[in-house]
C-alpha cells in the first residue's frame, strides 16, 4: 500500500467511525491511572521547561481525534491544540470542545514553526503508521519542538501488525502496528529526541497486549540525543524499521475485528 492510499484509509475509517468512537472511548482514562499518569508527568515537564510566552508553553496534540485527551492537557494547565487527519474526527472535537482549537492537518507536515512548541503529544497516533515511516514522522516532531521540549508517544509495545476491517461498529480499513520500545527509542534518538523515561503496562480490556508510553526531550542542538550515535546505527535501526514493514505485509497476517485501543 502506497503512503497516499495508506493515508487515504485512515483518513476514511477515522472519518466512519468518528461518533461512535468518541462516544465509545469518552471515559476511558479512568480505568488507566498509569496513562494519566503519563500524562501528568508530561505536562509537568512542559511546564517546567517554560517557553512560549506569557502564556506558557504550548503544545500539539497530533493525531488528536475526538479531543478528548487535547482537553485533558488543557486541564492539566498547557496551552494545548489539537490536529488531526480526519474531517470527521475534527468536526467532533470542535463541537465538543468548542473553547479549544482543532485543525484539520497531517501529523507528517505540520502547519508550525521550526522550534516554537513546548511539548507534543503522538497519543496512539503513530499506530497506523509502517515502522519503515516513523523516522520523517519523528523527525518531524523534533522541528517543531523548542530545544528542551518534550515529546509523549503511547504506542501499542511488541512486534506484530494486525489487520482490522472491523471497529467501533464501522466497516474500516486499518493496520495496527505493534512496535518494539527499544526501536521506538532509538529512533527518537536519530530524530535528536533523548528518552527521559518509559512505560510498559499489561494490557486493560480489549487492548490485545501491552502498551507503550514513552517520553522524550529534544535535545539543546535538535540532533542526536545524549550519546554518540554513528550513522551506521542509524542506518541499522532504519533498515530494521523497514523490513519489519516488509515482513508484516507478507500474506498471512493476524487479523481481529478489535478496535484499535487509542
Amino acid at each position: 500500500m502506497s503512503e497516499t492510499s495508506y493515508l487515504s484509509s485512515v483518513r476514511a475509517s477515522y472519518d466512519a467511525v468518528a461518533v461512535d468512537y468518541a462516544r465509545l472511548l469518552g471515559s476511558d482514562l479512568d480505568g488507566r491511572p498509569l496513562d494519566r499518569a503519563m500524562l501528568a508527568a508530561f505536562a509537568e515537564c512542559v511546564r517546567a521547561e517554560g517557553g512560549g510566552g506569557a502564556g506558557g508553553p504550548v503544545v500539539a496534540d497530533v493525531g488528536c481525534g475526538p479531543g478528548r485527551i487535547t482537553a485533558r492537557l488543557d486541564a492539566l494547565g498547557l496551552r494545548a491544540f489539537g490536529v488531526d487527519l480526519s474531517p470527521a474526527m475534527v468536526a467532533v472535537a470542535r463541537r465538543t470542545y468548542p473553547g479549544l482549537r482543532f485543525e484539520v492537518g497531517s501529523m507528517g507536515s505540520l502547519d508550525v514553526a521550526d522550534g516554537v512548541l513546548g511539548g507534543v503529544l503522538a497519543w496512539y497516533s503513530t499506530v497506523h503508521t509502517p515502522p519503515a515511516g516513523l523516522p520523517p514522522l519523528f523527525a518531524e516532531f523534533a522541528r517543531v519542538l523548542a530545544p528542551g521540549g518534550h515529546l509523549l508517544i503511547a504506542f501499542k509495545a511488541g512486534d506484530r501488525r494486525i489487520r482490522l476491517d472491523h471497529a467501533y461498529g464501522h466497516r474500516v480499513d486499518l493496520d495496527v502496528y505493534w512496535t518494539p520500545p527499544d526501536l521506538i527509542a532509538g529512533l527518537l534518538a536519530d530524530a535528536g529526541l533523548a528518552e527521559v523515561a518509559r512505560l510498559v503496562r499489561q494490557p486493560g480490556a480489549r487492548e490485545g497486549g501491552p502498551q507503550g508510553f514513552l517520553l522524550a526531550r529534544r535535545t539543546d542542538d535538535g540532533e542526536r540525543a545524549a550519546g554518540e550515535r554513528t550513522a551506521g546505527e542509524r542506518t541499522a535501526r532504519e533498515r530494521a524499521a523497514g523490513e519489519r514493514t516488509a515482513r508484516e505485509a507478507e500474506p498471512g497476517v493476524a487479523r481481529e475485528g478489535a478496535a484499535p485501543g487509542r
